[in-house]
């Protein structure tokens, strides 16, 4: 991994956070590892446990001159689950400040509106945030923020996380949009690239791991996100049952669209928080 921890590693264990102002999702500056250890070598897991409950968004058509709002399903959906590594999480998801980012918050900061070019390694397995488009593009950038430490004393949120000049990116989209998995060399079963670990009205988290925390490897977050309608289930019911398994996407699957013309997205490593703007780790 390349980006020190300081006090904002997360997982199960301290120190790390922030709480919603508005609302919004985040990411973290920083470097990717070289070696590719950072992101997912324990992500690799066998699929041989995998669960195999599956869903489908249901109807797959629409009709031409329909209108589709942010909520409404996603023609051809369809979703399944894997068995998690490890024990489920220590506290419920809406609670826990490195699942539901929203808690954090985060606060606008300046810099560039735009890819950056930062030294050091590179994982070149690690996620690529143009996937998070239909047309891989490199949207537009909105506005820089940085997210907020968590204070795993309290359980609350902590001072804004220093460690990179930007740590949460707001993206330009298009109401509705429909939004994808970022692709990713690390295959974590059965071809399938990340676990779904948080879904709300308007956030996914996504896991590119087997685990149900963000301790190892690559995490994203989504704010500004109608997650669609047959995976926020799937999700739910998951959970209710105990959280032995997790919905589980593969790279370029749909798992939502956009609320208003801007996202805002976050990637850790490890746990910390890097930059998202970073063109050689995540473009």
């Amino acid at each position: 991994m390349l980006a020190p921890c300081a006090t904002s590693c997360g997982g199960d264990e301290p120190p790390s956070g922030r709480r919603p102002d508005a609302g919004r999702v985040l990411a973290d500056a920083g470097g990717v590892p070289t070696d590719g250890a950072s992101a997912g070598t324990d992500a690799g897991g066998s699929s041989d446990d995998a669960g195999g409950v599956s869903t489908d968004a249901g109807s797959s058509g629409t009709d031409a001159g329909t209108t589709l709002g942010p909520c409404d399903p996603i023609p051809g959906a369809s979703y399944r689950t894997l068995t998690i590594s490890g024990a489920p999480t220590d506290r419920p998801p809406p609670v826990h400040g490195d699942l539901n980012l929203e808690l954090r918050g985060w606060e606008p900061t300046g810099g560039v509106l735009a890819l950056v070019d930062l030294t050091g390694p590179t994982d070149l397995l690690a996620p690529k945030l143009n996937h998070l488009f239909t047309d891989n593009r490199e949207p537009a950038f909105v506005q820089n923020y940085r997210a907020h430490d968590w204070d795993w004393g309290c359980n609350c949120r902590g001072a804004v996380i220093t460690d990179w000049d930007v740590t949460v990116s707001g993206m330009r989209t298009s109401p509705d949009e429909v939004l994808e998995v970022p692709t990713s060399g690390y295959d974590i079963g059965e071809g399938l690239r990340a676990l779904v670990l948080f879904v709300d009205d308007d956030s996914l988290t996504l896991k590119f791991t087997r685990e149900d925390n963000v301790v190892s490897g690559y995490t994203v977050h989504v704010q500004g996100v109608c997650v669609e309608p047959s995976l926020r289930a799937l999700y739910d019911a998951r959970r209710a049952a105990g959280s032995s398994e997790l919905p589980a996407l593969a790279g370029d699957q749909p798992f939502g669209r956009a609320r208003t013309s801007e996202i805002l997205v976050a990637i850790r490593d490890t746990g910390a928080f890097m930059d998202p703007r970073s063109r050689k780790d995540w473009w």
